[in-house]
């Protein structure tokens, strides 16, 4: 793999190999912007995030932490390696705990998550709502959650989904406006007004 000068500029980018980046590569590429996702061979660049998206996250993990019982730990922004050219990083993960080996872990297997959170940014929309909750389901994780912003008074709803182990996809199972309550994958009741998220 070689770098390529860009017009203009003095930085020089990989050039991706034929057949595309594999997740060895995601962890191996020198000077990668923090968060950098691989999703069918390519390399993905976060753009900076937005105060609802942090908040947002911070309110869940938060949540998720309170109620999670002791064989689950609850994770923010770890890459997940679902096959050699897909290394997605969700935004919230409920993982096994045997899976958190100590300090230096850098990722999780597909097989470790029992809940993948994505917090909907405008730059990933189509990768949030589409290309993730797919690749995640055909992975075997049996809970998604997908999160976005209310037009009005701008909180979280949460759209909460389950693994039909007989289509292999992931069949809506709630809408949570001001309270997400909920029984899988574990008992969860978290305040995502408005109030709740200005709190923070």
């Amino acid at each position: 793999m070689t770098a390529e000068p860009i017009a203009g500029h003095s930085s020089r980018w990989p050039v991706p190999p034929q057949d595309g980046y594999t997740v060895d590569d995601l962890f191996t590429l020198p000077d990668l912007p923090p968060h950098t996702e691989l999703l069918d061979g390519s390399l993905v660049f976060v753009s900076p995030q937005r105060d609802f998206h942090t908040t947002t996250i911070d309110l869940l993990v938060t949540g998720l932490r309170r109620s999670a019982p002791p064989g689950l730990k609850v994770r923010r922004e770890m890459t997940v390696v679902l096959d050699r050219r897909n290394g997605p990083e969700p935004d919230v993960s409920v993982v096994r705990a045997e899976a958190v080996t100590g300090p230096e872990l850098t990722r999780f297997q597909a097989a470790d998550v029992v809940l993948a959170v994505e917090v909907v940014s405008p730059d990933s929309e189509a990768r949030d709502r589409e290309t993730k909750p797919h690749k995640y389901a055909t992975a075997g994780i049996e809970h998604f959650w997908l999160v976005e912003m209310t037009g009005t008074d701008q909180h979280p709803v949460v759209r909460v989904y389950e693994l039909d182990p007989v289509t292999k996809a992931y069949a809506l199972t709630g809408i949570h406006h001001d309270r997400l309550k909920t029984g899988v994958p574990f008992s969860v009741d978290i305040d995502i007004s408005a109030e709740a998220l200005a709190a923070l």
